[in-house]
């Protein structure tokens, strides 16, 4: 009997990185070729307009026989890279808004309604996820969160969510649940620092509700924050502890699916030690894609050291991440609707600008 030897396309390498301007360089281009590259994240100097984005989302899926992946930070409010030519979302606090003048219910449908016109948009300009939801409290603490905090309601928290995810599934767009397990509870912005959350696991079970709302909806991704919890692991931040990300996460919340690093240029990070060790740090915990972000030098680093492992650390997992068809075609009716209830959201968002 004969037996065809078919082989497999390459695996998408476990670093995500970016690129300077609306089309990579050819320098950049080799680069990303690199087999420890599994994906590009954009930012709004990579953002012109949509028709821009469409092009450069083709340009960079065409690099490599397993396409890169291409991610987003399209949450609505101050955080949305692309602004021309797509929806201008408001922050996500006007969802847990509405739930409190119209009740739970009709935030739940706002929620599907946004996640469909999102996913709409993105999926048909070749983006593949999108770092959203946040997921964080809103504890009048953190104002790098602030109103990208859905309400303060862990339970209002996971139902909104859950159902922004479900519209955003129906179109094959991605999502990434973050920033786990909680930054809401902490001052100091991860950007620029180490928060320290000194609460002890039994407050912040709290946190924990709205991921596991997210886990049983099937969320395919989560980020964890770069913040340090004492009480609970007294060496790690979250992005590079294995108490958070194998004990609490895999094995007591049953999830299945990739986690995200945070950035690892930004300074929350930078107590791990030098580029490489951060690198390891995050892959030992248990992190399948590591972020590198605004820092060229950065990247290359994390590039020359994961190809410089004695084997490459791939999984199936990201394999989950690549964009899938949109299962649900949005019609022009429903459109318009989706389109009507952002307008509505909006006018609950004071000081939300174009």
């Amino acid at each position: 009997m004969l037996v065809r030897n078919e082989r497999r396309p390459p695996a998408r390498g476990p670093l995500m990185v970016d690129i300077a301007g609306l089309r990579p360089t050819a320098a950049e281009c080799a680069m990303l070729r690199q087999p420890a590259v599994g994906g590009v994240i954009l930012f709004a100097r990579n953002c012109a307009d949509a028709g821009q984005v469409r092009a450069l989302c083709a340009e960079l899926h065409a690099l490599r026989t397993t396409p890169l992946l291409v991610g987003i930070d399209q949450e609505g409010g101050r955080v949305q890279r692309l602004r021309a030519g797509v929806t201008r979302f408001p922050p996500m606090a006007t969802l847990g808004r509405l739930a409190d003048r119209d009740g739970l219910e009709s935030a739940r449908v706002a929620a599907e309604d946004w996640g469909l016109l999102l996913g709409t948009e993105l999926r048909d300009l070749g983006v593949d996820l999108d770092f959203t939801p946040c997921v964080d409290l809103d504890r009048g603490i953190s104002a790098v969160i602030g109103d990208r905090a859905i309400h303060r309601d862990p339970v209002w928290v996971g139902a909104i969510a859950a159902a922004l995810w479900k519209g955003m599934a129906r179109t094959g767009l991605q999502g990434v649940a973050k920033h786990f397990p909680g930054h809401g509870a902490v001052a100091a912005d991860s950007h620029l620092d180490l928060p320290l959350d000194d609460r002890p696991f039994s407050a912040i079970q709290e946190d924990l509700q709205p991921f596991a709302a997210l886990i049983a909806a099937g969320i395919p991704a989560i980020m964890p924050a770069h913040c340090l919890y004492p009480r609970v692991d007294g060496e790690h931040p979250a992005g590079f502890s294995p108490r958070w990300l194998q004990d609490v996460l895999r094995k007591e919340m049953g999830f299945t699916g990739v986690v995200v690093s945070d950035d690892l240029s930004m300074a929350g990070a930078h107590g791990a030690g030098d580029m490489a060790a951060r690198v390891d740090a995050a892959l030992t915990a248990g992190a399948d894609l590591l972020l590198v972000c605004n820092d060229p030098e950065g990247a290359e680093t994390a590039i020359a050291h994961v190809q410089s492992r004695d084997a490459l650390p791939t999984g199936d997992r990201l394999e989950r991440l690549a964009g899938n068809a949109a299962t649900t075609a949005l019609s022009a009716a429903d459109r318009v609707r989706c389109v009507q209830q952002i307008g509505e959201l909006r006018a609950l968002a004071p000081g939300c600008t174009d």
